[in-house]
This record gives C-alpha cells, structure tokens and sequence, in this order.
C-alpha cells in the first residue's frame, strides 16, 4: 500500500504468518492489544516526519535517528526500544550497486517503524510474505527475516566482484594495459565502497544478539549470528578481492615494465649500432676540400663496404659481450 503520505506498508501481524493492512486512521486507533503493528515509511515525506517527530511517541533521539539523512550501520537501545541501521544492495533499475540504500528501524515488540528514501526490495518482499500468510510472526522474526533478506541480496554482488577478479587474472596476459586499467580501478572502488558499510554492519548485527532485548527470541538471536557470520565472510571475501586486485595490477604494471625495458633496450642497440656510422657519414659529408677519395670514383663502393664490415663487427662484439 502506498499514499501521498509517505505510508508505504502498514501491517498489523495476527502471529500466524500473516498481516492485515492499515490506513492512518487505524495506525492512529491501534493499542499493543491488537497485536504487533509494522509502518514502513517514507522518512523525506513531510506527512511522516511530522508524525514521527510529533504524533508517534518516541522520544527525540530515536525521531531524529529514523529522519537521519546519512546515517552508518549500527544498533543500540533507544529508549524503550531497539534501533537499527542497516544498508543494502540497491537493486534499483540502472542504480551502482556500490550506492547503497538504507533502512531505519525502531522497535519495542509490539510495534516496528521502518523508515527508507529509495525503494527496498527486502521490505516488499516481507510485505509480500505477510499478504501471503507466510511472514513473519512477531517483532523478533520480523527484524530476523529484514536482516537475513538485506545480508542474502550482498551476496550475489559480493560473488560477480570475486568473478571479475578471476576473469582479470586470466585476460592480464592477453588483454593490453589500457583496457584493464579502467577495469582494475572500477572493480576496486566497488569492492572498497561495498566494504566501508559492509564492516559497521557486520558489527551492528553482530551485537543483535547480545543486546538486552527480551523480545528477541533464542531461535531469533542465532538466526541473527548467522546472519553477521554470512556478513563477516562478505567483508573477508571484499579484503581478499582487494589484495587480488592489487596482485593484478603489479603484473599489469610489471608487463608494462618490461615491455618499457625491452623496447628501451632495442632502441639502444639501433643507436649504438647506428652512432659511429653517423659520425662518418657526418664527417665525410662535410663540405670542405681534402676529403679522401674525393677524386677516385669507386671510393663510395669501398665507403660503403667499409661501412657493412663496421655493423657485422659491431653486432660480433655486442653479442661476445651478451649485449644481445
């Protein structure tokens, strides 16, 4: 359900898997008695931060924390409540996966306020579940299954970074350094940009299941552990993405240099060779008189011969020495 108020899901969960959708008035009407109410909510609305910051209850850390433009991964007892941070892959059309999107929790178990700017697909996904009767039955599975959906969508990116790395090492040897330079350099800035949130959100969730929360069940609290596990291998799997980044770029720049090296040492070998056959063509070509052979026709001929005889000498010389 979406409204020009910034209300984009609103559910009452009946704690068998299901949830029967609300409207303002009967957000405003519900009581904890009804059972556990989730409000997903667009935080740049006017509408909502207006109820937010004045209607909803909660106290002024916890409002301003769910309206917070930037904001990190973390989690932390707030008032009566538990907050949450936590950011996702944005799987929006023609979006940078490495431009992540973020989602505000706030919840005390009998109530769960989700707020968010651009879409999220892990929260029309639950709100499809619940459509469906088989979501979430209560505030502590409801913040297991928004964690677990947000962690499982890091992994197919986190895989494809890891496969173009392996795809990098093998075109090294084969592709010129112009075209993997702009390759190398992207792939790394996305591995670093993944990373940055990746590793406060792997602390946020771990302390879950240690924070004093009693509304979150066991099951619920090692559901959560795995979750920062899976997190932990992601920003493991980001570090050694990096490192092979790094290797593929020391061969890249390693080909360069030899391929510099060679080049440099051909053009050496050619100016060698060429530099005392310069400097007799130069001296004999100066226009003076005295200049032997000048009058005796066949001294080009023998110039000339003298000339080959200087290279092939030259060129034994280089290689007797290993020059070449």
């Amino acid at each position: 359900m979406t409204d020009d108020t910034g209300l984009l899901h609103a559910y009452l969960l009946n704690g068998q898997g299901g949830g029967e959708s609300q409207d303002w008035d009967s957000i405003k009407q519900w009581n904890p008695e009804q059972g556990v109410l989730w409000l997903h909510l667009e935080y740049s609305n006017p509408f909502v931060q207006h109820w937010i910051l004045n209607e909803s209850g909660l106290d002024e850390v916890t409002a301003e924390a769910l309206l917070s433009e930037e904001t990190r991964p973390r989690s932390m007892i707030s008032g009566t409540g538990l907050l949450l941070t936590l950011r996702g892959i944005n799987a929006n059309p023609e979006a940078d996966p490495e431009d992540m999107v973020a989602v505000r929790l706030w919840s005390d178990g009998t109530r769960i306020i989700t707020t968010r700017r651009r879409r999220l697909l892990a929260a029309s996904e639950l709100s499809d579940t619940l459509m469906k009767g088989n979501g979430p039955c209560n505030a502590g599975e409801f913040v297991e299954s928004l964690t677990d959906r947000m962690v499982e969508r890091m992994a197919d990116v986190v895989d494809r970074i890891s496969d173009e790395v392996d795809e990098l090492e093998e075109k090294v040897l084969t592709m010129e350094s112009y075209e993997l330079r702009p390759i190398i350099a992207e792939l790394r800035r996305n591995a670093i940009g993944l990373r940055r949130y990746l590793a406060p959100q792997r602390e946020a969730v771990s302390r879950l299941f240690s924070e004093k929360v009693e509304w979150l069940s066991d099951m619920d609290r090692l559901r959560l552990r795995e979750s920062a596990d899976r997190t932990t291998r992601f920003v493991e799997d980001l570090d050694m993405t990096r490192e092979r980044a790094v290797v593929v770029q020391e061969e890249l720049l390693g080909r360069l240099s030899e391929k510099m090296d060679r080049t440099m040492y051909v053009l050496s070998i050619v100016a060698a060779i060429f530099l005392p056959l310069g400097f007799l063509t130069g001296l004999l070509g100066i226009n003076v008189g005295g200049i032997p052979g000048a009058e005796y026709t066949g001294s080009f001929l023998i110039f000339c011969l003298a000339l080959v005889i200087l290279v092939i000498f030259q060129i034994w010389f280089f290689k007797h020495k290993k020059w070449m």
